[in-house]
């Protein structure tokens, strides 16, 4: 199995031109171009019009390109669709998820419209009930009109304000539902990417939570400006300990000797072949990274 590094996932307006040229560049693992929340009301159909030539011109490289298009419920959601669908890019982020239903439906409307099948289906956990469904929806995935679905992102900043929960660090008072997503998410092998961290200039406060997320088992982390990638794009890293400790496992799990045990002692630790299973999805993610980098 192949992985692809997530790490970095960043939002960029999609009403700003030069930002959109300037994600080219970037070292990220994922541009989220932004139809929604970015983008003022006034400016939606520019936005639309420039992400999708944005898209359809290519040139992003090894970066995974997400489309945020706006609510099926609002008015420019359809057409945000289309055009997304249109632009081909790696996978359409639909806000605020409540349920499976949310995901079936862009899923018929993608299968509808002929969308190519490499688009993938991510969805924003953001809402309460979209905390309490999380199960559910990952679930969709194993549905024919949900198998599109390939990542959550937790929408941190939406939760708070539906659920009035304040956002103080530590982020105790939204740490069980966070935790709930990832559970959910990961009983279905859905990436999951930590919410964003909105005072860009608190550079200890960011690095804190970038390790939080890091511990409670996120695959990365939205960001909103360009001054938080190299801080993150480290910490969600496995380091060169990691992997020559995995590597180790790796080699004497697989040692013909060593085949029917499930338990060794390794370097006077006791270790599971579960070690081993964890550590060859670090390992091939650290070769992703590094397949990547050398591009």
């Amino acid at each position: 199995m192949s992985f692809r590094p997530r790490r970095t996932a960043l939002y960029m307006p999609g009403s700003n031109a030069r930002a959109l040229e300037k994600a080219r560049s970037l070292d990220v693992d994922v541009l989220l171009l932004d139809l929604e929340d970015a983008v003022a009301m006034d400016m939606k159909e520019v936005a639309r019009n420039q992400v999708a030539e944005a898209v359809k011109a290519g040139g992003f490289g090894h970066r995974e390109v997400v489309i945020r298009i706006n609510g099926m419920d609002t008015q420019w959601g359809a057409a945000d669709l289309a055009a997304a669908i249109e632009a081909k890019p790696d996978a359409i982020l639909v806000p605020k998820v409540n349920c499976a239903e949310d995901v079936y439906m862009v899923g018929r409307k993608m299968n509808d419209a002929g969308a190519d099948q490499s688009i993938k289906i991510w969805a924003m956990m953001e809402t309460p009930q979209g905390m309490l469904r999380a199960l559910e929806i990952a679930a969709a995935t194993q549905e024919y009109h949900g198998r599109r679905l390939g990542c959550f992102i937790l929408g941190t900043n939406d939760l708070a304000k539906e659920t009035r929960a304040a956002m103080v660090p530590g982020r105790a008072p939204v740490y069980g539902w966070l935790m709930n997503c990832l559970a959910a998410a990961r009983s279905y092998d859905l990436d999951v990417i930590d919410g964003v961290y909105n005072n860009f200039n608190d550079m200890d406060g960011y690095i804190a939570e970038c390790e939080q997320g890091k511990e409670m088992g996120m695959d990365g982390k939205t960001l909103i400006h360009p001054k938080q990638i190299a801080d993150c794009n480290r910490i969600f890293s496995p380091d060169a300990d990691e992997v020559a400790w995995g590597r180790k496992l790796i080699e004497a799990f697989d040692a013909p000797e060593n085949l029917s045990k499930n338990v060794m002692t390794i370097d006077g630790k006791m270790v599971e072949r579960l070690h081993a299973d964890m550590a060859r999805r670090l390992v091939d993610i650290a070769e992703a990274i590094a397949a990547r980098d050398e591009e």
